[in-house]
C-alpha cells in the first residue's frame, strides 16, 4: 500500500513550484552542462557514490531526485537481478530520462521528495545526487528518506560541499561563484538557473552540521568523507538492522539484570 505523507506547506509549495519549473527549463542541456562545469568529475563521484551503497545484485533501490537518470542508471548497471526507481517532481527532466534509459531494471515515477509514495520499509538503499541543497526542508526529507528504507539499508547523499582548506576553499568558491553561472549559461542555456544553483550551497550546511542532520532523522552510524579536497561531499547512514529472536532475547535479559542492580 503506498504511503504519503502530509502535504507540503503553501511555503514550500511556492519554492518548489519555482525550483521545479527553474530544472524543466534547463533539462535539455543538464547533463552536458554538468560535464563541462565538473570537467567530467561528476561521473566520478557518482561512482564513488554508488560504491558507497554496498548493493546486493537483488537490491531495490531508490534514486531521490533522479533528474535526467545519469545515476539512476548507473546504479541499475550494479542490479543484475534488482530494481532501482527514479523520483523527481520535473516533468521535463524525467522526459529527459525515459529517453535516454534504455536498461529494463529501472522505473521513473514524478513525485515529492517531502512526500514519497512508497510504502514505509520499501527499499533496500536510496542515494540522491548534486540535489539535498535544492530541498526546501532537508531535515524533513531526510526523515521521508529513511522511513522508506528497510532496517539495515544504507542512504548516500553526494553533494558540492565546502572545502576545509581555506586555500582550496577560495579557489573553488571563485570558480563556482564566479566562472560557473558563465560557464552553465553559455552551455546549459538558462543564465538564471546556473545564478541560482551555485547560490544553492550559501545557506547549505556544512559537512558535520549534515551529518548531525542525519544522526537527528534517525540514521545510525552516519559519516561523511570529502572528494576532491572537500569540492564535493558523500554524506551517508544506516537504518538500525532488524535484530534476530535471539539477539532480542538477549537484550531483555541484559535489561532486566540491568534492572534489578
Amino acid at each position: 500500500m503506498a504511503f504519503r505523507a502530509s502535504e507540503p506547506s503553501p511555503t514550500h509549495m511556492d519554492k518548489a513550484g519555482a525550483v521545479r519549473d527553474m530544472f524543466d527549463r534547463i533539462a535539455a542541456r543538464y547533463d552536458r552542462a554538468n560535464t563541462v562545469m565538473t570537467g567530467g568529475l561528476d561521473a566520478l563521484w557518482r561512482a564513488r557514490a554508488v560504491d558507497a551503497l554496498s548493493l546486493s545484485p537483488d537490491a531495490r533501490v531508490l534514486d531521490l531526485c533522479c533528474g535526467t537518470g545519469a545515476l539512476t542508471r548507473q546504479i541499475a548497471r550494479r542490479l543484475p537481478v534488482g530494481r532501482v526507481t527514479g523520483v523527481d517532481f520535473s516533468p521535463r527532466m524525467l522526459a529527459v530520462a525515459r529517453q535516454t534509459t534504455q536498461q529494463p531494471n529501472i522505473d521513473y515515477i514524478e513525485a515529492d521528495v517531502l512526500a514519497l509514495p512508497f510504502a514505509t520499509a520499501t527499499f533496500d538503499a536510496a542515494a540522491m545526487a548534486f540535489s539535498l541543497r535544492n530541498v526546501t526542508d532537508i531535515p524533513a526529507c531526510l526523515r521521508e528518506v529513511r522511513r522508506v528504507l528497510k532496517p539495515g539499508g544504507r542512504f548516500v547523499n553526494l553533494e558540492v560541499g565546502k572545502p576545509p582548506s581555506a586555500l582550496v576553499r577560495r579557489a573553488f568558491f571563485m570558480y563556482f561563484y564566479g566562472w560557473l553561472p558563465l560557464i552553465g549559461g553559455l552551455v546549459g542555456g538558462d543564465r538564471a538557473a546556473y545564478r541560482y544553483l551555485p547560490q544553492s550551497l550559501v545557506n547549505f550546511p556544512d559537512a558535520d552540521a549534515l551529518r548531525g542532520m542525519f544522526e537527528q532523522a534517525g540514521f545510525e552510524t552516519a559519516g561523511c568523507r570529502p572528494l576532491f579536497s572537500g569540492v564535493a561531499w558523500l554524506h551517508w547512514g544506516m537504518v538500525q538492522a532488524a535484530r534476530s529472536e535471539n539477539q532480542a532475547h538477549r537484550a531483555r535479559q541484559h535489561e532486566a539484570v540491568g534492572s534489578s542492580c
